[in-house]
Parts: structure tokens; sequence; C-alpha cells
């Protein structure tokens, strides 16, 4: 499969770029938004923590995909973005962004076309996760994704919602 990058991803051409080893603080929840970001490898969990010293992940940022979206408009981060392993981010001012994008209408319907996939995408995980049986967990993300490639059923499980060993022993259960 080839990937070619989305209009709005090329306003990220000629930003800075900068490297977070695992388990580095990109920002945290209350810090001042001065940037937007797009992940260009690696992976970045957005987290809130919670009261009890856990962080719920609120989503998980990959290679070619925006890093904080919702910053575009906001005056402060609403959570935390911690580099689940080595990731490489390139970051631009945001009033640079967001005047790249009124110079560039074409670039700013690529974003608006990213962002409602996305909203579909996590409408759908909320309703597999408002199943009450992994087995119909299952089913529903196999109806929507098909298989997972060769070793992708432990992500499997964290989009259902359920352990790996719960999955593993649906997948056995079925064969």
């Amino acid at each position: 499969m080839i990937s070619i990058m989305s209009d709005w991803q090329q306003i990220f051409d000629n930003a800075s770029m900068k490297t977070f080893e695992q388990g580095a603080v990109l920002f945290r929840r209350e810090d001042r938004v001065h940037s937007m970001y797009l992940v260009r490898s690696g992976m970045v969990a957005l987290e809130r923590p919670l009261a009890d010293g856990t962080a719920l992940t609120l989503s998980v940022a990959k290679a070619g995909m925006a890093l904080a979206e919702a910053s575009l408009s906001a005056k402060t981060y609403h959570c935390d973005a911690i580099a689940r392993i080595k990731t490489e981010i390139a970051f631009m001012p945001r009033a640079t962004f967001r005047s790249a994008l009124r110079d560039r209408p074409d670039a700013a319907l690529s974003l608006i076309e990213t962002y409602a996939r996305e909203v579909q995408s996590q409408r759908a995980r909320i309703e597999i996760l408002r199943l009450r049986r992994v087995s119909d967990r299952l089913d529903a993300w196999l109806d929507l994704n098909g298989e997972p490639p060769t070793g992708g059923w432990i992500i499997v499980a964290d989009q259902i919602g359920v352990s790996p060993p719960a999955l593993y022993r649906e997948l056995a259960r079925r064969r």
C-alpha cells in the first residue's frame, strides 16, 4: 500500500523537528498552547492523569497523525502528551499553521476530512466498547476492520477494551 501525504501534512514540510525518547513529556495539561504537531515516526499518547494515580489514555497518535489537534483552538492543553516509544515530531507555531490553512483551502479541506474520519472511528470504538461480551466486541471490530495483520491481535485487544488474555481465549474458542 502506498501512503500519500495529505495536503494538510505538507504544511509541516519545512517545520522544525524534535526527537523524544520513550516516556518523554511533550507537554502537560494546562500548559499554554503555542505549537501544532505532526508525528513523523513513533507514537504519542494523550493522557489525563486520574486522582488514583493512573492515567486515562484519550488517544494515541501514530506516524502521519496530528497530535492534540483540539489545541488548534484551545488556550491550554487538556491532557499530557507522553512518547510511548522513541518518537520524531514536526512542530510549528500555531499561528503559522492557522495562516497556512487560510492560505491553502485544499489543505484546510484535507484536515477537515482527516478529522471527520477520526470522529467516525472514535464513534465506532465507543459503540464497540458499549458491548458487554468480548465476542460481541470482537465481531463488531472485525466487521469494521477485517482481520488484523500478523501480530496485530494485541492492538485489537486494546482497541476493543479487553485484556490480551481475554481476547486470546475468545480466539481459541472460535478455532
